[in-house]
C-alpha cells in the first residue's frame, strides 16, 4: 500500500499549528512567526500530538454568567437572510432565523489570544459537508513538511461542517477535539461540537449575516 504523505509526517510537527488551524493570517499576517513553535512547547507529554490539550484557564464557571440569551436587535438592522452573532468574550455563538421562529444558542471556542482575534461584520460566503483543510501558504512556507491537504476525517481540524466567512481563512466549523469548546484554543476560527455545527449548518444560507463581537 502507498503511504500518504501525512502518514511519514511527524504528528507532533505537524500539528504543532495544525490543532489551531481553523485561520492562519489576519488580512496582513497577524499570527507571530513563532506561533507554531510556542503551540509546539504546550504539547504535553503524554497526550496524543493531534489532540494537544488546551492552554490551562481559571475554572470555566467564569464563563458561565456571560452564556445567556440575547435579542438581536442591538446588533442587526435586520434578520435578513437569518443573523448569527459570536460574543468572544462569553465564547458563544447566537443564532436567528430571518422569520424569527428559531433562535439558538451554542457554546464555542475562541481564539488563542487577542491579535489572533478578529471583530466585525461578515457574512457566510460558501458551506462545505465534510470540509477538507489545507494549510495556508505562510503555514506552508514554515513547515514545508506539512501535507499540502489533510481531507475529511477524525484528523481534519475542521470537524464534519464548515461555514466559510468572506473574510480570508476565516470559518466557522466543528471539531473532533471537543476539549476546545468554551475555551480559547483556536487560531482564529470560531469552533463547535460537531453536533452543534451540523445543526447550524442546516439553519444558516450563503449569504447570512455573521458580526463577532
Amino acid at each position: 500500500m502507498t503511504r500518504s504523505p501525512f502518514d511519514t509526517l511527524s504528528r507532533r510537527q505537524f500539528i504543532a499549528g495544525s490543532a489551531f488551524a481553523g485561520a492562519s493570517l489576519m488580512g496582513g499576517g497577524v499570527a507571530s512567526t513563532g506561533w507554531a513553535q510556542d503551540a509546539a512547547d504546550t504539547v504535553a507529554e503524554g497526550f496524543d500530538p493531534l489532540r494537544p490539550p488546551p492552554e490551562p484557564e481559571p475554572p470555566v464557571q467564569r464563563n458561565i454568567s456571560a452564556f445567556r440569551s440575547k435579542d438581536w436587535r442591538p446588533y442587526f438592522d435586520s434578520l435578513r437572510n437569518g443573523a448569527v452573532l459570536v460574543d468572544i468574550d462569553s465564547r458563544a455563538l447566537h443564532f436567528w432565523s430571518e422569520d424569527q421562529s428559531v433562535y439558538k444558542l451554542f457554546p464555542s471556542s475562541v481564539p488563542l489570544s487577542d491579535d489572533l482575534t478578529r471583530r466585525g461584520r461578515t457574512k457566510i460566503i460558501r458551506k462545505v459537508d465534510g470540509p477538507g483543510w489545507a494549510p495556508t501558504p505562510n503555514m506552508r512556507k514554515r513547515n514545508p513538511e506539512w501535507p499540502a491537504y489533510i481531507p475529511p476525517g477524525p484528523d481534519n481540524p475542521l470537524g464534519t461542517h464548515a461555514l466559510y466567512l468572506s473574510w480570508k481563512y476565516y470559518r466557522i466549523h466543528g471539531t473532533h477535539d471537543t476539549r476546545k469548546i468554551g475555551r480559547k484554543s483556536s487560531n482564529g476560527c470560531i469552533g463547535l461540537y460537531n453536533e452543534h455545527i451540523s445543526e447550524l449548518f442546516g439553519l444558516t444560507k450563503v449569504g447570512t449575516q455573521v458580526l463577532l463581537i
